[in-house]
């Protein structure tokens, strides 16, 4: 299965179409689970906490698996790749259908973030390697079949809400679903051929791969990482463990490389994280913090994920003309001062006006995550596979090991603070749950068995507070956007200094 030369004639559309499929496999699935997490919390009787921590489950061993192939795909091939995706897509499906209640849940859905994962590892090196003349546009486009996946997958949620067919839950009958799209990119990669890597092929060595990374790189990679591990072992990493962790790992790249790392690839790695949390993190929660403030119309915050996903999918396949107009940082620091205006107009938004707001929020945060692959493969090509996937791996290390269970513990804490005041010390009293350990703490919850039995008054009144607390949730992560866009603009400067934007050639010094 190794990797065919490089060639002169076009490039291979078949195989461009095949990482699209791929792609849209994987957010298929999330766009899935994002609407369905609200019936399994009752299901499986989970806190706000537990939501997150499977949410949190579906993002960091995504990470993780872009980290270790990012090091050794160019040796084993992308082929090899791709196929050890597809065997891990079919046993997670396979054990989500079989899951019986949170631990079931949470390791299936690990699983299925390893197989995302590893699809991501082989798609953004494939597609810039193809089009490595213009690599931003086609990024972009390629990066069009994430919210092309998560339409779909919430849009079978809204059609076939009550559809159980031979499963015993309708939740089964909906990850059956994701079956579609993963035989559908399986049967697409399987003839291909894939390419050479652009800085396999322009002979830059690995070392001067690992250098563009460098210590410091390798420390921030190296913390993140180390908290996943032990998350997924069971465990709760302390930040003095993570540190001294990131520090040895920080110590040995450097004295390997003798690089601290591009501290222009270092400022793009710190504002991953942020990102990744401001775009999937509030699409993995959006249908459910929306589902108690929209208007009396069926399945309105799914029509939401369904609507905010398709405007970003058209507008991702006409990012040309965009990126070309503006520039790669030009667009990033337009994009994230119209995220911060959507993600504050959420918070405020009740009834219709959420369409008005979801829409601001959609063409805000379009083209953050592709435009930023399209810039990491365009400054750093000497990068390879590792900056390219690594930018990938830190964004979503840090929403799942931060940044998704936060926004699970911020309501939880919130919803705690707003029941146990005076006016609804009766009714916190019918519904408080037992505490539950998470990764900052132990938080307190609401028991879902309880809330069944609630009077229909009561159930009003908590509903009226839990829509309260969830739109405040959107004032919290509009913080994170607020950091890129001053990290934009310093990089917008910094460009301009020197004469503008211009993609770096491989075989410049």
């Amino acid at each position: 299965m190794k990797s065919a030369p490089p060639s002169s004639s076009q490039p291979d559309m078949k195989l461009f179409w095949a990482c699209f499929i791929a792609l849209v496999a994987t957010s298929f699935v999330f766009g899935v689970r994002a609407n369905t997490i609200g019936e399994l919390q009752s299901s499986f009787n989970l806190s706000e906490s537990q939501k997150g921590d499977i949410n949190g489950a579906g993002m960091w061993p995504f990470a993780l698996s872009i980290i270790f192939f990012s090091f050794i795909i160019d040796r084993i091939g992308y082929k090899t790749v791709a196929l050890f995706a597809i065997v891990c897509h079919v046993v997670s499906l396979v054990l989500t259908l079989r899951a019986s209640g949170f631990k079931d849940f949470y390791w299936s859905t690990l699983l299925v973030a390893v197989a995302n994962g590893t699809v991501e590892s082989f798609i953004n090196p494939v597609v810039a390697t193809l089009f490595n003349k213009n690599k931003s546009k086609w990024l972009n486009i390629l990066h069009a079949g994430w919210p092309a996946g998560l339409a779909l997958g919430a849009l079978f949620c809204a059609l076939l809400p009550d559809t159980k067919l031979f499963f015993g839950a309708v939740w089964q009958f909906r990850f059956a679903l994701c079956f579609i799209p993963v035989v559908l990119y399986a049967l697409l990669i399987l003839p291909r051929t894939f390419p050479v890597n652009e800085r396999v092929a322009a002979g830059v060595s690995y070392r001067d791969m690992l250098k563009e990374v460098g210590a410091v790189g390798f420390f921030i990679i190296g913390s993140l990482v180390y908290f996943a591990v032990m998350q997924m072992a069971g465990h709760q990493a302390s930040l003095m463990s993570s540190l001294i962790v990131g520090t040895v790992i920080a110590v040995l790249a450097g004295l390997y490389t003798g690089s601290l790392g591009n501290w222009l690839f270092l400022v793009v790695l710190i504002t991953i994280g942020p990102l990744a949390t401001t775009e999937l993190g509030t699409d993995g929660w959006m249908p459910d913090l929306l589902k108690l403030s929209g208007p009396n119309f069926p399945h309105f915050e799914t029509w939401i994920f369904v609507y905010v996903s398709t405007i970003m999918t058209v507008l991702r396949f006409y990012a040309g003309p965009i990126v070309h107009r503006f520039s790669p940082i030009g667009l990033l620091v337009i994009g994230a001062m119209i995220a911060i205006t959507g993600l504050l107009m959420l918070s405020h938004s009740i009834g219709w006006a959420i369409l008005g707001a979801s829409t601001v929020y959609a063409l805000g945060k379009t083209f953050l995550w592709s435009t930023t692959l399209g810039l990491t493969s365009e400054q750093f090509p000497k990068g390879g596979a590792l900056t390219l996937n690594g930018v990938s791996a830190v964004g979503v290390l840090f929403l799942g090991v931060l940044g998704s269970p936060y926004i699970g513990y911020k309501q939880d804490m919130d919803m705690d603070k707003r029941l146990n005041v005076t006016e609804h010390t009766a009714l916190y009293t019918l519904v408080q749950g037992q505490p539950k350990e998470g990764i900052f703490g132990t938080v307190p919850t609401l028991d879902q068995t309880k809330i069944q039995s609630l009077l229909e008054d009561e159930k009003k009144t908590l509903e009226a507070v839990q829509a309260e607390s969830k739109r405040s949730v959107f004032t919290s992560i509009a913080v994170l956007p607020t950091f890129m866009l001053i990290c934009y603009i310093g990089l917008f400067i910094y460009f301009r200094s020197k004469g503008g934007y211009k993609p770096v050639e491989i075989g410049a010094h």
